[in-house]
């Protein structure tokens, strides 16, 4: 009989003491902290209704193996891919990458590398509202991925997780745990992927470190099914001279709830922080981020591009903090609604909290709808209305696509794109 996750988890099997421990300690912090509610500054405007996780129960281990891991294709090239469902490692390939590189379970990690993995693990605090889903993830935790990048190492190809969710009301926990060394360079592209189109819960945190130096490109594939509630929490950590470029792509999920902090510790560091979210029917996503800039001359870029449709709803709330310390600061954070329906209810709320006056930022948001010159430009040579809006719309999006340096990786982002779209 599946257990409610209401019920104290039971010690995690091939975990270490001091990780259950971590873990019992984090189960009581989630149930001693309140359920938010729109009071909180941090919860404005959220689908509080949506946190009701009483129906949901710890997951079985998949029934459909061989189908998950048949069907987790992405690039044709990759250094390594781990495939992962229901909170276990189902398939790993790709043994040969670089001397030093580590990429195992994260359970193995624990173990192994202890010392990396305790410096690392969910090390920040949570700022932007989920901390009682923050100590909920760490309480149920039982498997993710680990990878760590040494000094001076350059992986050429990408490396793919695919992190699965199967069966009726099932409850998963993906964390994904990335340390890249001083100089290296590595990309990762994270999916998170429904086996079925059932209700499920899907609680992700990922932490990225990135030594002085490194550059780490990051592609969150969010695909759950339509009927899935998910929380994902992001932590970023970028030292001097340091470049991260995330992008998450919500391309399914009933309500999300993203929250990213990418804090920039060291001078020159730079974050790139980008998303990419075609929203329809009753679908919510609900997204908050925070650029920190706590060292001087960092530079921070924030896009996020939404297109709306029939009765869905988005929801942004972004701050650029600069603190005393951080002159010479440059930041920017935009966010973009395409709405295609007059039912669509965007709400965004870019912000500045400035502590140093040698500074250069700008934060704006903007609406409107798809151009009524471009719907009469394709139509007028024999497009269909609705093709039409649909290229307007890969258009749109793809215009973020094109920031991203591989062109192997863009190319495969704008498949997807363009075959969920069809």
């Amino acid at each position: 009989m599946s257990t409610t996750l209401m019920e104290k988890p039971s010690p995690a099997a091939n975990w270490p003491a001091w990780f259950t421990a971590l873990q019992e300690a984090a189960f009581a912090e989630y149930e001693n902290t309140p359920t938010p509610t729109r009071k909180v500054e941090a919860w404005r405007f959220a689908n509080i209704k949506a946190l009701d996780l009483s129906p949901f129960v710890d997951a079985a281990p998949v029934a459909s193996e061989g189908r998950l891991i048949n069907a987790s294709t992405g690039l044709a090239e990759t250094s390594a891919k781990l495939v992962l469902g229901n909170n276990a490692l189902l398939h790993r390939e790709g043994t040969a990458l670089p001397k030093g590189v580590i990429l195992e379970p994260l359970e193995s990690a624990a173990t192994n590398h202890t010392d990396l993995f305790k410096k690392y693990f969910m090390a920040k605090p949570v700022e932007l509202g989920s901390r009682k889903y923050a100590a909920f993830h760490k309480a149920r935790v039982a498997g993710g991925a680990f990878l760590y990048v040494p000094p001076n190492t350059t992986l050429t190809l990408p490396i793919e997780i695919f992190q699965w969710v199967e069966g009726e009301n099932a409850s998963v926990f993906p964390h994904t745990l990335i340390v890249c060394g001083e100089n290296s360079q590595v990309t990762v592209i994270d999916y998170f992927k429904s086996a079925d189109k059932l209700p499920a819960l899907a609680c992700g945190v990922n932490d990225l470190h990135l030594d002085s130096g490194a550059k780490l490109t990051y592609v969150a594939v969010q695909d759950w099914s339509r009927e899935t509630t998910a929380f994902h929490l992001n932590s970023t950590t970028v030292e001097s001279n340091a470049t991260c470029t995330a992008l998450i792509t919500n391309f399914g999920g009933g309500y999300v709830r993203g929250e990213c902090l990418s804090r920039l510790i060291g001078e020159g560091a730079r974050s790139e922080m980008f998303s990419i979210n075609p929203v329809e029917g009753t679908r919510e996503i609900d997204q908050r981020t925070l650029q920190d800039h706590v060292a001087p001359r960092a530079t921070s870029d924030l896009l996020y591009l939404n297109a709306l449709d029939d009765k869905s709803r988005t929801i942004f709330a972004g701050l650029i903090k600069v603190e005393p310390g951080a002159a010479g600061t440059d930041a920017y954070q935009k966010v973009k609604n395409l709405i295609l329906s007059d039912d669509a209810d965007p709400n965004s709320m870019p912000g500045l909290e400035i502590l140093n006056d040698e500074v250069r930022c700008s934060h704006g948001a903007t609406n409107g709808p798809v151009s009524a010159d471009e719907l009469f430009y394709m139509t007028a040579r024999g497009i269909p209305k609705d093709t039409a809006c649909r290229l307007i719309v890969n258009g749109f999006f793809n215009s973020l696509l094109e920031r991203l340096e591989n062109t192997t990786l863009r190319a495969h982002l704008m498949q997807l794109l363009e075959q969920r779209s069809r």
